[in-house]
């Protein structure tokens, strides 16, 4: 038996809606900070930030320094910088403001028309990180590179190092923060020694930023600090990593099923290209009744791990039972045929954003997943359970799903699947409607 698969998935996440987000920006929010500089600008100097308007994903924060009862040698600064939620994270469109203090080092190669300024806590929030400024979902291992500044001649890598507890006076105790830190490089400007260094911001979620050190090369540390805001720090989602798309990860899974694949199928998967945020993963046979070669494409966005893609080539003398949908041409319907065709079907994402327990999701009809599958169900993370296969024993989040493929028992039943933390999926069963079970096993 020959099998070709090859599709694209469209992304599907419906879960009760949180107001909470690393950047909250309601029309009322409101933020103070208060930011020097150990060379200069000694002077602690008061930011007000609000929000000044907002426009579908994008919104625009504004500050200012008057109105902070700040000395009369601080100085005095007004700006607004345009952000936009995207599927990816955060990203920095565009920003202004009047020129930094004439005694700063410029950060371009000539003095005139010179559109970059670290004199202000945004400035050295979006400072070579434009886009993504952040990364979401923010998880363990989270590491992305951007570029910024006015002529983007400003790089950086920056990387999640995980959450700590931080006292800012904001707030009357202290809150859990997640901590980005940032190596910075600029070069070709008059003052690039101060536009390069390791910048550190720790976000709050429900707040935003809470805390902002950029230490520069040339020696200068620059420190900014929220003092008041109108917004609540919330409990950070979890932020383990159950999909990881790490270039160069190996994982090998036995497949069998009681009725229709009693000698185990083991396939062995490689990601093998990773680029912002999407994977490939080439797939394999290694031993067992079926012979198998393709890819499968992934992608982690703000709504979940989702599967972009599947293509497979495979050969067998085994009959497995047919798959729907009835409304598509045969040589288009699903297959069965590796652990990952089991994984992902029915519907996207794969996994939510992030592993919080009582998350759901379900197919939505009409939608590009339903045309592709014809499965109606529901998905829902269920919470964590230690489980143990040939690779180990694992703290795994535990997901199942409900799905219904109308006319096709063996595309209908209840799947159950483990995620570990930094692994991905270590376990599957799926107890189709025509009375077998698959039980996929990760080995190694």
């Amino acid at each position: 038996m020959l099998v070709a698969l090859a599709a694209a998935f469209a992304v599907v996440f419906v879960s009760p809606a949180s107001a909470a987000d690393w950047l909250p920006h309601p029309k009322d929010a409101t933020w103070t900070y208060q930011w020097t500089d150990s060379v200069y600008n000694t002077v602690p100097t008061g930011e007000t930030v609000t929000v000044k308007d907002q426009t579908a994903a994008s919104f625009t924060l504004a500050w200012t320094t008057d109105g902070n009862n700040n000395a009369a040698d601080a100085p005095t600064s007004a700006g607004q910088v345009v952000f936009q939620d995207t599927g990816r994270g955060l990203v920095t469109l565009d920003w202004n403001s009047g020129q930094p203090p004439a005694n700063f080092p410029v950060l371009c190669a000539t003095v005139t028309q010179c559109g970059n300024s670290l004199a202000s806590t945004y400035y050295d929030v979006i400072w070579g990180t434009r886009q993504p400024t952040l990364v979401e979902p923010l998880l363990k291992g989270t590491s992305w590179t951007s570029t910024g500044g006015f002529q983007n001649d400003v790089t950086s890598t920056s990387t999640y190092l995980g959450t700590v507890s931080l006292t800012v006076p904001a707030f009357s105790a202290p809150v859990a923060a997640a901590k980005v830190q940032t190596q910075v490089t600029q070069a070709g400007a008059l003052g690039d020694p101060y536009g390069s260094g390791v910048r550190t911001v720790w976000w709050v979620y429900g707040v935003g930023p809470v805390k902002v050190e950029f230490l520069h090369t040339g020696g200068a540390v620059t420190t900014s600090v929220l003092q008041s805001t109108n917004q609540t720090p919330v409990a950070p989602p979890p932020d383990a990593d159950y999909f990881p798309l790490k270039q160069g990860e190996k994982l090998t899974y036995r497949w069998s099923n009681t009725k229709h694949l009693k000698k185990p199928s083991v396939t062995a998967f490689t990601v093998d290209q990773v680029s912002n945020g999407s994977a490939r993963f080439t797939v394999k046979s290694a031993s067992g009744p079926i012979k198998i070669a393709g890819a499968y494409g992934f992608t982690l966005r703000t709504d979940g791990v989702s599967n972009l893609w599947a293509s497979t080539q495979s050969a067998t003398q085994l009959t497995f039972p047919p798959l729907g949908p009835s409304s598509a041409p045969a040589a288009q319907r699903r297959h069965f045929i590796t652990p990952f065709d089991l994984m992902i079907y029915g519907l996207n994402p794969i996994l939510p954003a992030y592993g919080t327990t009582g998350s759901s999701w379900s197919a939505i009809v009409p939608s590009r997943d339903y045309s592709i599958f014809g499965v109606t169900g529901t998905s829902t993370v269920v919470g964590t359970q230690r489980v143990t296969v040939p690779a180990g024993t694992f703290t795994a989040l535990v997901e199942r799903s409900k799905l219904v493929q109308k006319g096709y028992p063996y595309g209908s039943g209840t799947r159950t699947s483990w995620f570990a933390p930094g692994k991905g999926l270590v376990k599957l069963v799926f107890d189709h409607a025509d009375g077998s079970v698959s039980t996929v096993e990760l080995l190694h």
